[in-house]
């Protein structure tokens, strides 16, 4: 061959085996017998290999009091170490000599210590850094860092920082409400007595009767006082009672009788309990309804006093339905409301995600809406009702920090700011509540997650992409100025090892406009000349975004692609942080699951890589994920042909009362019948495996039941297996093997091996 034939030959090769894969026309692949051992085998070895390969993606920091911490790195062969890093001299080194110390604790402890396998679970410093306490199994001990000598001592004194917490909590409407029953004079006490409210004098002991008409049945309660103790704003309830749902324990060890175990579970459309508000004056004994519907969805609310004034509040309401969101200010004078926010909306407003912070110092709101299309800030003067737009743009405001009211600024998270990248990457930011100065604390292009430490003077700042490694910087916060990178995560172990990165792939929506971002991953014996089914891994729930976004080299996407699959994952329209309108297509609409979107994208990455046979497509899914699964081969079966739902709310109507009216809406309307994949069990084409633990608590598992008998009862063939059990899960270990071997029967047409083989 002539010499520069031959370097056309390498080039033409290596692009075939680079990127694109090349455009030339791809075998069928369907594997051997033994090609498909083989695969189980690799499939096997490379898990192992992953867990064996110290990656240190995630470091957990243990904040100091002056700001400094320590960390576990891992090591090979399953060994770690525990470094220090300190940012006022921007050092990081071991924390100690790690051979010295075991000798210590052994010294101490008569137990043999690897130095390379220390079990310190807290360590704290002195702050000349010259001693340090520290947790070894269940032993304190305190030793001298310069002699090495150690005694034994108890507890130490400080406090544990928690690097998952923010500053400031946001109070979940779910959550009970803490009221005080004394009042704040400390003069009465409230309580409920045969329905009905009555104080006492907290000196003399003597009872006075407030109210008459409530009774057992209906009684007053949820008391709480007004800031002068002259007011007892209370609640006339209407309780119902929450219906029960079931599932049997059928092989309890020990039995010989299965057991049958209840639950309350309210489900869309049960009755819910209500509160009316009144107002009760301890003077004159009388009493005001509130001029304002009865609260019909959640508890009885908090309330909120404006600064100064004993004469308004303020509390929340969530419409049932999710279509209305209101602040609404209450004048104990006469019981008259108006609404200092009222939102409301045609399709809903997603009530996990409202965020109010109360500023009583400066009678402001801090709230987060999608009004404007898309999830932004506002200020809100709770007398005037004045709203002021903080945050403004194509992008999404994902999650609240805290609130500085001293520098009025504000702390957040927001995806899609940062023009060029994937839209879902979280970065970190601070912005002044009129609008400006607004700081990106995580300027790198990538997926963030940022620790703060105590004092608020360093952050540790995280980032990474599915297929790019993570870095992670101490920086300061004030400006946001690097101080060290404490860890950037080596790969090349995990390369040489075989293991093949994924691939992130965008296409176009069903609009013709908007991105879908998804991941492929592939066998990492990959061949370009051959052509492999597609297997999705689906999760359409609305609540959330679902594609991995951070570092994620060998995953169950992976470990299934190894056995010769194209494996996965994309975010459709009706999924959560994009614009209201990417979610609003979800509404009442849960059947769709971005299946048009989810299409699309998969035929396009055909059209560029010919290696993925659109002609053999698979899915699989949890949860939301198994209705999902589920739903391909009933209202897709000329895309989708094998699928394997677990634990899948099969029909909105028996799955939790509070999921399901958030998208599908209430009153239930034959929405709900006309989408279950019970009611459309008759159209399944394709190959389908149910998988249920008898014991979800979850979805109750009456709902993959009842699609098997609908499936049966329209003599369709299909796949069930039960866990005895088992709770709301894939099916575990057993059953993520029985998905692969139907995956590998029905896509790749071969027997799966005998178990035999010990690999699973």
């Amino acid at each position: 061959m002539h010499f520069s034939s031959r370097i056309l030959v390498l080039f033409f090769t290596a692009m075939v085996a680079g990127n694109s894969y090349g455009q030339q026309k791809a075998v069928p692949y369907y594997p051997s017998k033994q090609e498909i051992r083989e695969a189980y085998i690799r499939q096997n070895k490379v898990d192992s290999i992953f867990r064996s390969i110290p990656l240190n993606v995630n470091i957990s920091p243990n904040w100091q009091q002056d700001g400094s911490f320590w960390y576990v790195k891992r090591l090979p062969r399953n060994t770690q170490e525990y470094d220090y890093v300190n940012g006022a001299d921007k050092t990081k080194k071991l924390a100690f000599d790690h051979k010295r110390l075991a000798e210590s604790i052994q010294a101490v402890t008569g137990k043999s210590q690897d130095a390379e396998k220390l079990n310190i679970s807290k360590m704290f410093f002195s702050a000349d850094k010259s001693t340090v306490s520290f947790k070894t199994s269940n032993t304190w001990l305190q030793c001298n860092l310069k002699t090495f000598k150690c005694n034994l001592t108890t507890d130490t004194a400080f406090k544990r920082y928690d690097n998952n917490k923010p500053l400031q909590v946001h109070h979940s409407r779910w959550e009970e409400v803490g009221r005080d029953s004394v009042s704040p004079d400390h003069h009465w006490v409230a309580f409920g007595k045969g329905g009905n409210l009555f104080v006492k004098n907290a000196e003399s002991k003597k009872e006075v009767q407030i109210t008459a008409d409530g009774s057992l049945d209906k009684p007053y309660g949820e008391f709480c006082w007004s800031p002068d103790s002259k007011n007892v704003i209370g609640f006339l309830i209407d309780p119902k009672k929450t219906k029960e749902v079931y599932y049997v324990l059928s092989s309890v060890p020990g039995t010989t009788r299965g057991q049958l175990k209840s639950r309350e579970y309210m489900q869309p459309g049960d009755d819910m309990t209500s509160f009316t508000p009144y107002i009760f004056s301890i003077a004159d004994k009388k009493s005001i309804k509130i001029n304002t519907e009865k609260i019909d969805f959640f508890g009885a609310p908090e309330l909120h006093w404006r600064k100064g004034s004993n004469r308004y509040f303020t509390y929340e309401k969530v419409d049932r339905g999710h279509q209305r969101f209101r602040v609404i200010e209450v004048d104990v004078l006469n019981g008259n409301t108006r609404n200092i926010i009222d939102e409301k909306t045609n399709t809903f407003i997603y009530e996990q995600r409202i965020y109010t912070r109360y500023l009583p110092e400066t009678h402001e709101i801090v709230w987060i809406t999608e009004k404007d299309g898309w999830r932004h800030i506002y200020i809100v003067n709770d007398i005037t009702g004045a709203q002021k737009l903080v945050t403004k743009g194509n992008w999404v405001v994902r999650d609240m920090d805290s609130v500085d009211t001293k520098k009025r600024e504000i702390w957040f998270t927001a995806s899609g700011m940062n023009a060029g990248e994937d839209p879902y990457f979280i970065h970190s930011y601070r912005i002044g509540f009129d609008g400006s100065n607004i700081v990106n604390l995580t300027p790198a292009q990538g997926n963030h997650r940022v620790v703060y430490s105590p004092d608020r003077k360093y952050y540790l700042d995280t980032y990474s992409q599915v297929n790019v490694p993570p870095v992670t910087e101490l920086r300061l916060t004030a400006n946001g100025a690097p101080v060290l990178t404490v860890e950037q995560t080596d790969i090349h172990a995990l390369q040489a090892a075989g293991v093949k990165l994924p691939e992130i792939f965008v296409a176009k929506a069903r609009d013709g406009k908007t991105d879908i971002w998804g991941v492929i991953y592939r066998p990492s014996n990959f061949d370009p000349s051959r052509s492999y089914p597609i297997i999705e891994n689906i999760y359409a729930g609305p609540q959330d975004s679902f594609t991995p976004k951070n570092f994620s080299p060998v995953n169950e996407m992976q470990s299934i692609a190894e056995l010769g699959f194209i494996v996965v994952e994309m975010d459709g329209m009706g999924t959560a942080n994009r614009s209201k309108a990417f979610h609003d297509v979800c509404w009442k609409n849960l059947q769709d699951a971005g299946f048009p979107d989810r299409i699309l994208w998969m035929k396009a990455m055909a059209q560029k890589y010919p290696q993925a046979d659109t002609t053999r497509v698979g899915v699989y899914g949890t949860s939301a994920g198994g209705q999902n699964a589920a739903g391909a081969v009933l209202f897709h079966p000329e895309f989708y042909k094998a699928a394997v739902s677990a634990c899948g709310c099969q029909d909105n109507r028996i799955d939790k009362q509070w999921w399901n009216e958030q998208w599908m809406g209430y009153p239930v309307g034959p929405q709900y019948e006309q989408q279950s994949n019970i009611t459309n069990a008759y159209k399944l084409k394709g190959d389908l495996l149910l998988i249920v633990g008898e014991a979800d608590e979850n979805v109750p598992p009456e709902s993959t039941y009842r699609l098997a008998d609908a499936l049966i009862k329209s003599n369709k063939n299909f796949d069930f297996l039960t866990v005895p059990g088992m709770g709301h899960s894939d099916g575990g270990p057993y059953g993520r093997r029985k998905k692969r071997d139907f995956f590998v029967r029905h896509l790749l047409q071969v027997e799966p091996p005998a178990r035999e083989l010990g690999e699973h």
